[in-house]
């Protein structure tokens, strides 16, 4: 079992920047494959970025150039740098973790999630 913990959500204006931070409780270097999603109210769940358990990583096309997710392995901590930030992703955002091979965007490839850290943009 893993359990994650976000952090780092908040508000922030359009064109900003915010960190989303997700620690895990236990090492999952190339054990497990390592995600952020989000959910905005009334839409649902959204892949937005996915590191592998092969380290290579892929993103939705509304967050590609302004989004990087990475890991910090001593740390066990999987990151989001989010820029440019728009009203549009104003969401929940959640991180997720699966010890499938490959798991996409996919949240049926996830088994543990952790609870959210909100994240609002305002124009």
């Amino acid at each position: 079992q893993v359990q994650l913990v976000e952090s780092g959500g908040g508000s922030v204006q359009a064109g900003g920047s915010l960190r989303l931070s997700c620690t895990a409780s236990r090492y999952t270097y190339k054990r497990y494959c390592l995600a952020w999603f989000r959910q905005a109210p009334g839409q649902e769940r959204e892949g937005v970025a996915t590191i592998e358990r092969d380290g290579s990583t892929n993103y939705a096309d509304s967050v590609k150039g302004r989004f990087t997710i990475s890991q910090d392995n001593a740390k066990n901590t999987l990151y989001l740098q989010m820029n440019s930030l728009k009203p549009d992703d104003t969401a929940m955002y959640y991180c997720a973790a699966g010890d499938n091979t490959w798991c996409a965007r996919n949240s049926r490839r996830f088994g543990y999630w952790g609870q959210g850290t909100q994240v609002t943009v305002s124009s």
